[in-house]
Formats: C-alpha cells, sequence, structure tokens
C-alpha cells in the first residue's frame, strides 16, 4: 500500500503510469516522469514518488538514478537486485549516455561546444552548487537545435553527473535554463510576453503561464544491459515545453 500523504500540501500531478512506461523487462523499465512529480520519496515523506508508485504496483523496486523534482522525462528502475548492481555501476563508470533538452534565455553564440567547469556545492546556501575550481571536475556537451533569439531549444550531453550540472552549466555560459528559480529569474513564461497583439480571454481573469516550471526534460538514454543487449530509449518533449517552442515559431 502507498503511505498516507492525507496531509500533504502539495499533491503529485495527475499521472497514469502505465501511459508512462517507455519500455519494461523483467530486469528493468524506464519511464517518462512528468515534471512536478518527485523521483523518489523525500526525507519528509511529504508527498507520493515516483518509487512510491512502483512499490504498490511491483512490490520490490531499485532505484538506479535520479531526476530533479522539475526535470520530466526519461528515467529507469531495476526491477531485481542483479540489474540494480549492473544499471548502477553503469551510470557510476559513464557507460549510460544521457542526453537533455531545455530551452535556454537568449541564443548562445556559439551554436555547438563543451562545458568544461568544475561544481561545488555553495558554502553558504545549503543545496546550491555553484562553478568553483576545487569542485568536482563537470563536463556537459551542449548543440542548438532550434534558436528563436529570445529562447533556444538546445540539447545536452552529460560526460559527469553532478547535482544541478545543466542548471549551473547554463548560468555559466550566461544562458540559464527558462523558469529555473535557482540559477535563473524563475519567471514563468507568459504568452503575452511573445505575441505583440495578445488579448485575454473573455473566460479567464488572469493570464496562465505557457511554462511555469524548470524548462529541462531527460530527452535520451543509450546503454548496454548485462545481457549484452543495446538499449537506445527516448522520451517526447512534454506538451508544455511543445506548445512554448510553437508559439515561439510562431511569433519569432
Amino acid at each position: 500500500m502507498l503511505p498516507d500523504f492525507s496531509n500533504t500540501p502539495k499533491p503529485a500531478p495527475i499521472f497514469k503510469l502505465a501511459a508512462a512506461i517507455i519500455f519494461e523487462n523483467e530486469n528493468f523499465l524506464a519511464i517518462n516522469k512528468p515534471a512536478g512529480l518527485l523521483s523518489i520519496p523525500d526525507r519528509m515523506q511529504s508527498e507520493v514518488s515516483l518509487k512510491d508508485m512502483l512499490i504498490n504496483k511491483y512490490g520490490s523496486i531499485f532505484t538506479v538514478h535520479r531526476l530533479d523534482k522539475d526535470t520530466s522525462g526519461i528515467i529507469l528502475f531495476a526491477k531485481n537486485e542483479t540489474a540494480h548492481k549492473f544499471l548502477s555501476q553503469a551510470f557510476e563508470e559513464r557507460r549510460v549516455e544521457k542526453f537533455y533538452q531545455g530551452i535556454v534565455h537568449g541564443s548562445p553564440a556559439e551554436k555547438k561546444g563543451t562545458i568544461d567547469a568544475p561544481i561545488s556545492e555553495h558554502l553558504v546556501q545549503k543545496g546550491l552548487m555553484v562553478i568553483h575550481r576545487n569542485g568536482k571536475p563537470s563536463v556537459t556537451d551542449y548543440e542548438v537545435i532550434e534558436d528563436y533569439k529570445s529562447y533556444s531549444l538546445l540539447q545536452f550531453q552529460l560526460h559527469t553527473g553532478r547535482t544541478h550540472q545543466i542548471r549551473v552549466h547554463c548560468k555559466n555560459i550566461g544562458h540559464p535554463l527558462a523558469c529555473d528559480e535557482l540559477y535563473g529569474d524563475g519567471k514563468p513564461i507568459l504568452l503575452s510576453s511573445l505575441k505583440k497583439k495578445y488579448k485575454l480571454s473573455k473566460h479567464d481573469e488572469e493570464e496562465r503561464p505557457m511554462l511555469n516550471r524548470l524548462a529541462l526534460h531527460s530527452y535520451c538514454l543509450k546503454f548496454t544491459d548485462a545481457e549484452g543487449n543495446a538499449f537506445n530509449l527516448t522520451a517526447e518533449l512534454p506538451k508544455d515545453m511543445r506548445a512554448l517552442l510553437q508559439q515561439l515559431k510562431k511569433n519569432s
């Protein structure tokens, strides 16, 4: 049974687990996690996590890696200890190719490049990461896929797995991720800011944001399992990010 979260102030998003399963076999499953859902329980057990849902369905499940709560996209969970050990080791030894897509502010001058900047935790602000010469080595490749001047869609490949790595590196090159409360301005994106002749609908008292969460999506994982089978698993961009890109295309 799922834990009792009756007192939780922020319920998990409406989510159909079966529809979100990208791939499943006897050893592991890949899920397209929505933004706003915890990957695993937090210390406070404040709300239902994806892992709670999986335990409720499968009885036993093993964490391989994590995604931030507001990051959407593909995440793996193991179904047994053997698969857990193998996949966790594959992530640790960087034998898993990890690709993300994100919408950033502005238009990077270099359309393709590598950000090689060490990351460490802020000395005073717990949970905030910074670029620091004494930090852990952190390497991110990026490529601009769509450029709308005010915003751009980038694809990232992570070569290391530091906390908030893409977010910190985007800030470092002067193009923070859209709606990033920690490393950007955190402001929601409104259609009125993109569309010159925007008019509020008669039915709405105030404008609803097009995007009001971190614009980052775990897009693709490439790896080989213990039996030597190669996997190339992808998760389509979610509706909110696709809708924003469509409006940027129309109004650029």
